[in-house]
Parts: C-alpha cells; structure tokens; sequence
C-alpha cells in the first residue's frame, strides 16, 4: 500500500503566503469590520432611528450631464433655491445644477486652487475647500453673480495632516448645532468638526475651535471619503466611499447604523458607479450622488406599505 504524499515544502510556503497576501489585502480593505457590520446586521434588527440606507432604490442612473465635460467634485442641496450645486476643479467652476441633473447656471471660481467639495450654509453662502491648501472659503451668492474671487472671501486654513492630494474632499453642515464637518480622503483618514467658521456676527469675537477623533473614525470601514452630508432629521452622518464603492451612516458617536452599496446588481444598479465624488440629502430624503466625469445619479427610498 503506498503511503500519502507528503505535501512539498515549497507548496507549502506558497500557500503560506497566498494566504498571509489575502489576509492583508482582506485588512487593507478592511473587508473583515465590513462582514462583521453586514453579519451583525443579519441578526439584529435595524434602528428605528436608522435613515436605511440600504432600503434606497436608484431611479435615475448615470445620466450624463449635459454640457458638463470637467471632472465634478462634492455635491450640496440648497433648500432655498430647491436645486444642487457642485464644483469642477479641473476649470474652476460653482456650477447649479436642477434636481433632474441638469445645468441651471455656471459661476467661475478665481483664485480657488483646487475646489473640491461645496456646502450650503445658509440662503446664498456657501462654503468650497481648497483641498491643496486646505482652505476652507466663504462665498455669497447672489442670482446675477457671474464669478467669485478668493481674495474677496472669508476663509481659513486648518493646516492638518498636510500630505499632498489627500487632503479636504467633503463637507457637511449642521445649522443647529452650527458644526461645519470635514473629511479627510485618507492617510490618515478623519472627520473634523470645526465651530466659529463661517463667521455670522461681526459684533462678536472670532474664535475657530476644531475637533477630530481619530479613534471614532478608525471604525469607519472604509478605504477613503470623498463626500458627506449631514442629516438634519436624524442627527446623523452619511460617509461616501469611492474606493469601497459604500455609502456609511453614522450616529451621533460615530457608529455605523446602516450602509448603501453603489456596486452593479445592488439597490438596483445596473452598473457600479464609476467614481462616486459627492452627495446630497433634500428636504424629502432622496439622495443625490455625481460621479467623475459627469455622471448624475439619484437615489430614492420607497415608500412604506
């Protein structure tokens, strides 16, 4: 009778490695926290406070914008106006855009570096980064206003984590509490919230106070954050991943609640979103997303029964 093989040594330090390469790709990803969040979802039911980003539909996907050829870059809801504004950075540009995708005005940005995420404040100010720089700029737009100059503006700089192209890629704002949020794409990745910026009342002193917890966004499993929107209702955070192809809802601390994929075959795609740069809430909870280069993608949640 003959005896097993006995494997050889070098298949079994290839295999060794094979495996040792899965493990770090699978923690590079961070593809293990992923499947953890998704089982624990399985067995516990989901938070009445939860917005559900995993119920959410698309009905309208990759709908080109028309006249649009520049890269698009963050995206924000103007209540007021009732439209979206995003920002292009390869020319310069604030650019309106109707709830259906399409270009309501064009506004010229000079002197702007590289504009990489926008944020409705309040009625006619806004707020755009200069990713590079990490400047964050306040402007004020009228209806005839046809360009915008940064010297003109109110603006800061942080000044954290200076590393290259991997700096401010999105914004967020709670009127309430009055904390503008900014993400961090990565390296390291983190949230900010910064309080006294933008400045409202003249008469007072100006104080800007900033505040990261890196440890809370450890838990984000994710690779990056290219956008963010902040939603009034519920107090909680939508996180943006390009790189995970991932939509995060966060609570109030910083815990994920519930997640949306923007990968072919999920919430109805057809297609995965190619670069997904930017989202925005409006007023009835439909979610609006663009994609490099010019790609518009809406997002509804249907309703009850």
């Amino acid at each position: 009778m003959r005896r097993l093989a006995r494997p050889k040594p070098l298949v079994v330090l290839l295999s060794v490695i094979a495996l040792i390469a899965l493990i770090a790709i699978g923690q590079y990803m961070r593809l293990f926290e992923r499947a953890w969040f998704n089982l624990h979802a399985l067995w516990q039911p989901q938070s009445s406070e939860s917005i559900g980003l995993d119920k959410y539909r698309v009905a309208i996907e990759a709908r080109v914008i028309d006249g649009l050829d520049d890269d698009v870059s963050a995206l924000t809801f103007d209540p007021v106006r009732k439209s979206l504004f995003t920002v292009t950075n390869k020319n310069a540009e604030l650019v309106e855009l109707s709830l259906e995708g399409k270009i309501l005005r064009r506004i010229a940005l000079i002197g702007f570096g590289d504009p990489e995420a926008v944020e409705f404040i309040s009625a006619d100010t806004y707020v755009i980064t200069d990713e590079r720089q990490q400047r964050l700029i306040k402007i004020h737009l009228e209806a005839d206003t046809t360009f915008l100059d940064a010297a003109d503006a109110e603006q800061m700089t942080l000044g954290v984590h200076m590393s290259g192209n991997k700096g401010f890629e999105g914004l967020a704002y709670d009127s309430v509490g009055k904390r503008l949020f900014v993400a961090k794409e990565r390296d390291p990745m983190l949230i900010y919230e910064v309080h006294g910026f933008p400045h409202f009342n003249p008469e007072k002193s100006y104080a800007v106070h900033v505040i990261n917890d890196p440890k809370r966004d450890a838990g984000m499993f994710v690779r990056d954050l290219s956008s963010l929107q902040y939603d009034e209702r519920s107090g909680h955070l939508l996180a943006l991943s390009d790189e995970s192809r991932l939509i995060l809802e966060l609570d109030v601390d910083g815990r994920p609640l519930s997640t949306m994929s923007i990968s072919g075959g999920r919430q109805g795609l057809q297609k995965t979103v190619p670069q997904a740069e930017g989202i925005a809430m409006d007023d009835d909870g439909t979610l609006y997303l663009v994609s490099e280069p010019n790609l518009f993608y809406v997002f509804k949640k249907p309703a009850p029964n």
